[in-house]
């Protein structure tokens, strides 16, 4: 598909998915910031979400309430919700591109999830702050906003961030 010199300049590519995925489970999953960061759902209270990350290279991670409790489970190593974060990851954006994202060395000529959270574990990375929870928690919200509108073609005033360079007839 040859896109025309408009298409490639006012538009930004998205990826598709590497695989399907559901989303009750981890709702929002990102490679940002340095970080793989994202929400995971609580497994025992449903009005709980929990923002959990992991930096890429120092492997520090983080995980806590919404609204900035500590993960009971995150004391010294990965919890659930940070394994369930890279299980989402590996199929939103494939194993390859997250290891490398995370700068993972991993032995396995197929990297995978579990291979990629051993990996960091091995490290015995440290407990980072939840500084970035906040910020993360707000990005999930502001694209739970955008699934509240109706399907549109006409733009939306917050997503004008460059000025038109053609009239549409």
């Amino acid at each position: 598909m040859v896109l025309e010199a408009w298409e490639r300049s006012s538009t930004a590519r998205v990826l598709p998915p590497a695989r399907p995925r559901k989303l009750a489970k981890v709702p929002f999953v990102e490679l940002a910031d340095g970080r793989l960061q994202g929400v995971v759902s609580s497994g025992s209270d449903i009005e709980r979400v929990y923002v959990s990350s992991v930096a890429a290279g120092s492997y520090a991670f983080a995980c806590s309430t919404n609204n900035n409790r500590p993960c009971g489970g995150a004391r010294g190593s990965f919890c659930n919700h940070i394994r369930a974060l890279i299980n989402e990851a590996v199929l939103q954006y494939g194993a390859e591109r997250v290891a490398r994202y995370l700068k993972v060395e991993i032995a396995d000529d197929e990297p995978s999830a579990h291979a990629i959270a051993d990996g960091m574990s091995s490290a015995h990375p440290p407990q980072g702050d939840s500084k970035a929870a906040a910020t993360v928690f707000s990005r999930f919200l502001r694209h739970l906003a955008y699934l509240e509108l109706a399907p549109s073609t006409a733009p939306l005033p917050e997503m004008q961030w460059f000025p038109p360079t053609r009239a549409v007839a």
